[in-house]
């Protein structure tokens, strides 16, 4: 059985709706950390619903198993 590749969800405001450069990082919420991208991508999609009026509220998903092992074959 293969390692899950671990996926984390999280989010807050952001100073430009295009970026990723977050206005108070004490403030973040994180979501969760998935074991599959797909379920991450499950959780992103449904706080980043609940957020839409907010343009300046940004959910991202970090791929942990590519900072964790950067060598694995499914890092790239």
């Amino acid at each position: 059985m293969s390692k899950p590749l671990l996926h984390l969800v999280f989010g807050g405001e952001v100073k430009d709706p295009a970026g990723t450069d977050f206005v108070d990082t004490s403030k973040l919420d994180v979501v969760g950390i998935y074991p599959s991208y797909a379920e991450a991508e499950k959780a992103w999609q449904g706080v980043s619903r609940a957020h839409i009026d907010e343009a300046h509220i940004k959910y991202v998903i970090v791929h942990l198993h590519r900072l964790l092992d950067p060598d694995h074959p499914e890092a790239a």
